[in-house]
C-alpha cells in the first residue's frame, strides 16, 4: 500500500513538472514568434543601401533576442522580486504619487537606491556583466512601476508607455521593439525591446525592457 501510495505521489510531481516546464516553454516559444513575425523597426528617413544595411542589423537584433533575451524571461529571482511587488497590492493612485516624487527629485531617494541595489537591481547587474551587449535594463511589475533597474530611470511608473503595455499586454504577453537613438554621453546605438516577466507556470506578471547596444551585436 505504502509503495503504491509514493508512486502516485512521484507520477503526481513528475506530471506537473512536466505541465509547468511545457506551459514555460510554450509561452517563450510564442514570443519567438512573434519576434519572427513583426516588421523591422527602423528610422523613419532610412532608405536604399542604409535601409538594406539596417534591415540586416535588425535580423542581427531579433536572432539576439531569440537566444539570449527570451531564455531570461522566467529568472528565478526577477520573478520573484515581481511577484512580491505585486502581492503588495499598491494603488495606482499611490504608484503614481511615487512617480511625480521620483521625476521631480531634485537629489537621490531612497526609492531611488533601493530599486538600484535591491536583488531584483542585482541580478541586472550579474546579467550584463555576461551579456555586454546590454545596456540599461529595467523589471517592470504588473501595473509598470519600476521593481529593479541597472540605471535610474526618468519615471518610475512605465504603466502608461507602449513599452510597457505593449509587453504585459494585459497579463498576455507580448513584445515591443522601440525606435533606434543615439546616446551622445555613451557614443553607442541604443534600441529599446520589452518582453514579459514569466513565473514557473508560464503566468505573465510583468514586463521588463532590456536597452540594446545594436552596434555590439
Amino acid at each position: 500500500m505504502k509503495h503504491w501510495i509514493l508512486s502516485v505521489v512521484i507520477v503526481a510531481v513528475v506530471s506537473f513538472t512536466l505541465v509547468w516546464a511545457a506551459d514555460v516553454t510554450e509561452t517563450k516559444a510564442r514570443l519567438a514568434e512573434i519576434v519572427d513575425s513583426m516588421p523591422a523597426v527602423l528610422p523613419e528617413d532610412a532608405s536604399g543601401d542604409d535601409k538594406a544595411r539596417l534591415e540586416g542589423e535588425f535580423e542581427s537584433l531579433r536572432a539576439f533576442v531569440k537566444a539570449s533575451l527570451i531564455p531570461l524571461l522566467d529568472n528565478k529571482i526577477w520573478a520573484a522580486e515581481v511577484a512580491k511587488q505585486n502581492a503588495q497590492g499598491v494603488s495606482l493612485d499611490e504608484i503614481k504619487s511615487i512617480d511625480t516624487q521620483w521625476t521631480e527629485a531634485e537629489e537621490e531617494l531612497d526609492i531611488h537606491v533601493e530599486k538600484m541595489s535591491n536583488a531584483c537591481a542585482k541580478e541586472i547587474q550579474k546579467i550584463c556583466e555576461k551579456i555586454p551587449a546590454l545596456g540599461e535594463v529595467f523589471v517592470m511589475d504588473n501595473q509598470g512601476a519600476n521593481v529593479g533597474q541597472n540605471a535610474l530611470t526618468s519615471d518610475y511608473w512605465q504603466g502608461d508607455e507602449a513599452k510597457w503595455k505593449n509587453s504585459f499586454k494585459n497579463g498576455e504577453g507580448g513584445v515591443d521593439v522601440g525606435s533606434r537613438k543615439y546616446d551622445r554621453s555613451s557614443g553607442v546605438v541604443d534600441q529599446k525591446v520589452s518582453l514579459p516577466i514569466i513565473d514557473e507556470q508560464g503566468k505573465v506578471i510583468g514586463a521588463v525592457c532590456f536597452g540594446i547596444k545594436v552596434d555590439q551585436l
